[in-house]
């Protein structure tokens, strides 16, 4: 049979979205690929003259060429360049499971992500997010939720999807959070901190869906939160993520391992984990009083 690089990007990303909407996966994983896919069509238009290309004819000069139209023709920076690659990586594992190709053209490939800085709310942030002086319920709104995946971990998709059977009453009379995460699938057992339970007691009941909190779209809640932020004087520029990189934080700084912040965070892998690791100073002053006190 004669494959071509898009007839199997459009049979993935169709089957994708048959698997986001059986919430098997993250719909913004499935935007992603749809991106990648327009992008693709037009590196194609623009440097071969051609609509598809057969899978035979990748190349490792083609991955260069297209990560060189990412750079120049998209502007995009080298983490973004990065990510758009990985599907076009994914489209050729595909075609090699299925012996439509029998190389890999991106065995001599590399492209490696640049350090970033994870942003994460301190202790007074958190605070001054807490105890801030809010104009409406909207707001307010924004705030526990926000508030509820800084003290849960939870991404926003898997709070907005937050139903009454993920919270559980195990042997010790606490309750906890059992959620399969949608974007990795690994289970997440969340001990409720009565911060977090004190929201779910505020919402619980106003759904009709069985879900605990009525979540607005995304960008609402996104762009509400940065002006409750602002409206408390946090100055940060933050990302609905950076309440669980606050979650993350906090565990790793308070004493938890590595290996337990990790399975909080429903990480499928605790190499994910370490980049938070990164991020701590308090553990560092730690070790160094620790020195300190040895020839005092």
């Amino acid at each position: 049979r004669y494959h071509t690089l898009m007839q199997v990007f459009r049979q993935h990303n169709e089957d994708y979205e048959k698997q986001v909407e059986a919430g098997m996966k993250a719909k913004g994983t499935l935007l992603k690929y749809r991106t990648v896919y327009k992008h693709m069509q037009e590196f194609l238009d623009i440097r071969y003259h051609v609509k598809d290309i057969a899978l035979k004819e990748l190349t490792p000069a083609f991955i260069s060429d297209f990560e060189m139209f990412l750079r120049t023709d998209k502007h995009c920076c080298t983490n973004t360049v990065w990510l758009y690659v990985c599907p076009l990586r994914t489209m050729v594992f595909i075609a090699i499971n299925n012996e439509w190709l029998t190389r890999d053209p991106f065995r001599e490939y590399e492209i490696k992500k640049e350090e970033t800085t994870r942003s994460f709310l301190t202790k007074d942030e958190i605070r001054l997010l807490m105890e801030g002086k809010l104009k409406n319920a909207k707001q307010e709104l924004y705030r526990d939720l926000y508030l509820f995946c800084a003290f849960t971990g939870l991404s926003f998709a898997d709070m907005r999807n937050l139903t009454e059977e993920n919270i559980r009453t195990y042997f010790d009379e606490h309750e906890w959070i059992n959620i399969n995460r949608q974007k990795t699938g690994v289970v997440s057992n969340i001990r409720l901190l009565d911060i977090a339970n004190r929201i779910i007691g505020k919402y619980r009941g106003l759904c009709g869906d069985g879900r605990i909190f009525p979540v607005p779209h995304y960008n609402t809640c996104l762009a509400g939160i940065r002006a409750v932020a602002k409206r408390c004087g946090i100055t940060k520029h933050i990302t609905w993520h950076t309440a669980r990189h606050t979650f993350a934080t906090m565990m790793l700084t308070l004493g938890a391992d590595l290996y337990t912040t990790s399975k909080l965070l429903g990480h499928a892998d605790v190499k994910m984990t370490q980049v938070y690791a990164k991020i701590i100073n308090q553990k560092k002053d730690d070790a160094v009083n620790l020195v300190n006190g040895l020839f005092e």
